[in-house]
């Protein structure tokens, strides 16, 4: 500790180098944070809310359709607690700019995603009216939609009598319990009812079943028995968990995890070569100070140290201000975007592999400047060769 003041000292030496480099790692770290996150939220599986539903879809693809005559088969397995149905609607409003997700779903869908509140006598509303429509709180405030409005909501997908338009009367906003999960307030979901009778397509074929289980314990029980029921037909199931699903519904458009870590190496590789050329460049510029401290009898190792500390210490210090920056800003950019964009806050995993990242980036940085002026010559640096 004792040397502190001395590698304070050289770290403002050059005030505005050091501060720009600052910023570099600053915005490094911030950006590992909140891309790190979204990861690894992404990879653990989800909300615990899910944890006790399984999706059911075709083993062949999301886009293709299963019979609705599975119903009562799957209600009968041992297990299932309750058994929703529904349809990717695709819906936008007004422009395709306004699209959000957009479900036909059937009349126990709030029954088995029991997350949201909703009052009862909407809650019936919707229940009894075919061409209602249930919106989630952010999404509603977003258009300024109400109880009783009428939504011209249009397919991109599907028609009925030969037009995209499909009105719909709102009769119930329902909000999610969990604040925290308010990017599931952005969505709309109506009846399937109306939509299997309406549309000019598909008739008692439906998207998913989603599962709700007597105890999740049984998840893998449930779903071998589930995809039995059809095996060798020509609609053979594919069972997994609502986080797995999700999962691999976002895979189909880009793998998160590569995308993280693509990002993240060219950013930290720039790092590397900008921090290690303004530790380079301050090294050679104080080649008589290092001489002079040898001069008063500091050791080869003992210079080598204090030009290691000196450069983990910058990057660690910036990369601790990066990483609460992110910390910060995750809950307000969740919050601005009333939910569109949901950021996690960064977990114990991201912080631990970044403080790795500080002082393996601080070490690989420090090294070669370290080593030149643990080699430097008392002579040759004060004659200036």
């Amino acid at each position: 500790m004792k040397f502190l003041p001395l590698i304070l000292a050289q770290l403002t030496r050059s005030k505005a180098r050091t501060f720009l480099t600052l910023l570099s790692v600053i915005a490094a770290f911030m950006l590992f944070g909140m891309l790190d996150s979204v990861r690894v939220a992404f990879d653990s599986g989800g909300s615990l809310d899910g944890s006790n539903r399984l999706i059911v879809t075709s083993r062949v693809s999301l886009t293709q359709t299963l019979p609705l005559s599975l119903l009562p088969q799957l209600e009968s397995v041992p297990g299932v607690k309750r058994v929703m149905y529904g349809m990717w609607f695709g819906g936008v409003y007004q422009d395709v700019k306004n699209f959000f997700p957009s479900l036909s779903v059937s009349p126990n869908y709030f029954d088995v995603y029991t997350g949201y509140d909703i009052p009862p006598e909407q809650l019936r509303q919707f229940r009894n009216s075919q061409d209602s429509a249930a919106v989630g709180e952010a999404l509603a405030k977003k258009f300024g939609w109400e109880v009783g409005d009428v939504v011209p909501l249009q397919s991109s997908i599907f028609t009925q009598n030969g037009s995209n338009d499909w009105p719909l009367r709102i009769t119930a906003i329902f909000r999610a319990r969990d604040r925290k999960n308010v990017a599931a307030e952005n969505q709309l979901v109506m009846h399937w009812k109306y939509f299997d009778e309406a549309n000019d397509y598909i008739k008692n074929e439906i998207g998913y079943f989603a599962i709700q289980l007597e105890d999740a314990k049984q998840a893998a029980q449930v779903a071998r028995a589930i995809d039995a029921l059809s095996a060798n037909s020509d609609h053979e199931t594919r069972t997994e968990t609502e986080s797995s699903f999700q999962q691999g519904f976002a895979k189909q458009f880009a793998d998160i995890g590569s995308v993280v870590t693509s990002i993240m190496g060219a950013v930290f590789f720039t790092l590397l070569l900008l921090t290690g050329n303004t530790m380079a460049q301050a090294i050679r510029e104080r080649i008589p100070e290092l001489a002079v401290l040898k001069t008063l009898g500091f050791k080869d190792g003992l210079v080598l140290t204090l030009v290691m500390v000196e450069s983990v210490l910058l990057i660690f210090f910036g990369g601790m201000l990066g990483m609460i920056f992110a910390e910060l800003s995750m809950p307000a950019i969740s919050s601005i975007s009333n939910g569109i964009i949901p950021l996690p806050s960064v977990n114990m995993k991201t912080w631990i592999m970044a403080i790795c990242l500080m002082l393996a980036i601080g070490t690989v940085v420090g090294v070669l400047p370290a080593l030149k002026a643990k080699r430097l010559n008392i002579v040759d640096a004060l004659a200036g060769r």
